[in-house]
């Protein structure tokens, strides 16, 4: 039986140990927040003490923590994964980081005979619960066949999209779309319901059509009901405009879009909005048109 350590046991972490262990495997996890491992003991899992326990016991390693200073530490550490992990170990870390950091811990890895991935995965709490993640995954083909079997628990969506630091290029470029429709979603309501429709009924109209999408399709009763307990938070994707722009600078691209998506999130996370869900940049485009609270 594969042994799974895991390190980060949080809202998106948790629900994956969960699957695996309902799964088969042997789940051994670590986190910070004694709740959670309280969490996962119950579920069956092993607590670990350390993120070096985790590592050492296991035969593949999976983060999922919330950027890359925190990976940095536990993965790059004196005694953090990949001083402790056995040679032959496969980590995968499924944080949404820098690329750059990646393919840092790739280098690293191959050094100390740990085979690295890079897996950043898209769908938010309920993708993670359900277990329909979609997982964009950067490394060698051979690790990533081998990491198919944990991959199968956690996702639906499953591909292979490069060499290392590929899979959190891939992801940046998901977080831009994903912010921009939730900023014209946002747009769209504040328009519909200052012209004196009912969002909901147009909101319904636009799913159906060309400007369908998965966010039409999850939150746009949420949103016109002003709901917005986190799924993934305005901070995380705060986070993540961050790494999409530095990844453009990288690139020597422009992303006049981006930008302003990331200002909007900004201002979002400036006005208290930031422990929201993402979908909470309705209130900035209500607070820019003076229709909110603000």
């Amino acid at each position: 039986m594969t042994k799974v350590g895991i390190v980060g046991l949080g809202i998106m972490g948790g629900p994956m140990a969960s699957n695996l262990l309902k799964a088969g495997f042997d789940v051994i996890g670590f986190d910070v927040v004694p709740a959670s491992l309280e969490r996962l003991a119950g579920e069956g899992g092993t607590k670990a003490v350390s993120a070096a326990q985790a590592a050492a016991e296991s035969d593949v390693v999976i983060t999922m923590l919330p950027n890359h200073p925190q990976v940095e530490a536990v993965a790059l550490g004196e005694g953090g994964v990949l001083d402790s992990a056995k040679p032959g170990t496969l980590y995968i870390d499924m944080s949404s980081i820098r690329p750059e950091t990646a393919r840092r811990l790739a280098e690293v890895g191959a050094e100390r005979g740990v085979r690295v991935l890079d897996a950043p995965v898209s769908g938010g709490e309920k993708g993670a619960i359900d277990g329909v993640l979609s997982i964009m995954v950067g490394g060698a083909a051979e690790d990533f066949a081998a990491a198919q079997p944990i991959f199968d628990v956690l996702g639906r969506t499953i591909v292979h999209v490069g060499p290392a630091g590929a899979g959190q290029t891939v992801k940046a470029a998901n977080q831009l779309v994903v912010g921009g429709t939730y900023a014209l979603v946002a747009e769209a309501i504040v328009l519909l319901e200052a012209s004196g429709i009912d969002a909901g009924v147009g909101l319904d109209v636009l799913a159906g059509g060309l400007a369908g999408s998965r966010i039409l399709e999850l939150k746009r009763k949420s949103m016109v009901a002003r709901q917005f307990a986190p799924g993934f938070r305005i901070d995380l994707h705060h986070k993540d405009m961050g790494i999409i722009l530095d990844a453009s600078r990288d690139a020597g691209v422009a992303l006049p879009v981006g930008n302003l998506v990331a200002a909007l999130i900004a201002s979002a996370r400036a006005q208290g909005y930031g422990q929201l869900d993402h979908s909470a940049l309705l209130r900035v485009a209500e607070n820019l048109s003076g229709k909110g609270d603000a």
